[in-house]
């Protein structure tokens, strides 16, 4: 018997949009500008805020440089999505390598 996936059953959820190889690129390399811009700022603090609140988490807006923490991962986005509505933010754990998990 030969098992189906619901999305072969389907077809494509949206097959209007098709991304072509340069339009992904782009969307990858705006990705990790964000990123790297979010990062620096995380870079920056990382030193002292390990020292008071390891393993928390941070969420950083990086247009205005404000960044919120809390232990709780949700609790940190939702601060920082009150403040700055419709901004894009990115979270962080609070440790030597800033990763929420482990593989």
């Amino acid at each position: 018997m030969i098992k189906t996936t619901a999305t072969r059953l389907r077809g494509r959820i949206f097959p209007e949009i098709q991304w072509t190889t340069e339009q992904k690129a782009e969307r990858e390399a705006e990705s990790e500008a964000f990123y790297q811009r979010c990062y620096a700022i995380f870079d920056r603090v990382k030193a002292e805020l390990i020292a008071t609140h390891y393993n928390w988490f941070i969420a950083i807006e990086p247009d205005r440089g404000e960044y919120f923490i809390d232990r709780d991962l949700e609790v940190a986005s939702l601060q920082c999505r009150e403040k700055h509505p419709g901004k894009l933010h990115y979270t962080f754990r609070i440790n030597e390598s800033g990763a929420c998990g482990s593989i």
